[in-house]
């Protein structure tokens, strides 16, 4: 099967990559990780082999700030014929159109570090299907709770069609309810929630990307602690964040909203991980972000991990991948 290929090939990778801490550690667990390196770029392609098209499914989505965007005249049937491949004009913006798409390596290395070997994860914002397929092929148990019913049905496609074994499960409905009916404990939860309204993905109005921002953080905080309340002692929370400017231009501050929601939980905040993206079309935004309005272009994530509990000690005997 092709998965099992594929995870030789990420062996492979890793020992000619000529670097003992990548050979062990798949990436050097430093506080920054370099999305442009030419290692991250291969191991990307490997993933990539596997045919996962986290886009489809999705409603028009628009937006810049994923950990790797698709941009190439992208057609979506829900455009009419003449619009199909045509610049748009999304919140006052002339921009192509484009898919923000969650990064496999980064996936991996969040899995691999943090995530006990054959461990269970919980994912409250599930989104396209690169972490419940990621978690599948690396042996891990993966529960995803997605409000779009669409896009549950073009994930579970893809890993009926990618996955050997050990499906991940996608959970249809709205976090903040469907966690009060499970009775499952996890070992990580992992997420990339909405950055506000920034991506809006449904007109649902249980989805936190269609409400105001005192709506979404009230509700952000509800689903963080009943996600942490499923998380076993002595294990790691990781949510993928990034900043998003308000109408006023200042930032809403998304990545300490996300700390100070955690904490509430009852997590510690445990590592604060930079995620440079390739720079892509950042230098075209330069002369109208900065020249007019003094804004630097933002080209990096911020990768939140958090700890439950308070045994530090316990670590050492978990095993990881």
């Amino acid at each position: 099967m092709l998965s099992y290929s594929i995870l030789k090939e990420l062996k492979s990778n890793q020992e000619i990559s000529g670097k003992v801490l990548r050979k062990n550690f798949i990436e050097p667990p430093f506080s920054i990780l370099d999305t442009k390196s030419v290692f991250w770029q291969d191991r990307r392609k490997i993933w990539n082999k596997l045919g996962i098209q986290s886009e489809l499914g999705r409603n028009t989505s628009y937006g810049d700030y994923g950990q790797w965007i698709v941009s190439k005249g992208w057609t979506d049937p829900n455009l009419s014929k003449n619009e199909k491949g045509e610049r748009i004009n999304f919140k006052g913006q002339d921009t192509k159109m484009t898919i923000s798409i969650f990064d496999p390596v980064l996936c991996e290395l969040m899995y691999s570090w943090f995530c006990p070997k054959d461990g269970k994860i919980l994912d409250p914002f599930a989104g396209g299907s690169v972490r419940g397929i990621v978690s599948s092929i690396l042996g891990y148990n993966y529960h995803g709770i997605e409000l779009n019913p669409e896009q549950i049905k073009s994930n579970q496609d893809q890993a009926n069609n990618i996955c050997n074994e050990n499906l991940p499960i996608w959970i249809d409905g709205d976090s903040n309810q469907i966690l009060d009916t499970i009775d499952d404990s996890y070992d990580f939860v992992f997420s990339c929630p909405p950055y506000f309204d920034l991506e809006q993905y449904t007109d649902a109005p249980e989805d936190l990307s269609a409400m105001s921002d005192e709506d979404f953080l009230r509700a952000y905080q509800s689903i963080i602690i009943k996600s942490i309340s499923k998380l076993k002692d002595n294990r790691f929370a990781c949510f993928v964040v990034g900043e998003v400017r308000g109408k006023s231009g200042s930032y809403k501050n998304l990545v300490s909203n996300t700390i100070q929601c955690f904490e509430n939980a009852g997590c510690g905040f445990y590592n604060d991980i930079i995620l440079l993206r390739p720079i892509a079309n950042a230098a075209m935004r330069v002369p109208k972000q900065f020249t007019n309005y003094r804004k630097v272009v933002r080209i990096h994530q911020n990768i939140l991990v958090f700890y439950k509990g308070k045994k530090q000690k316990e670590i050492k005997d978990l095993t990881f991948i």
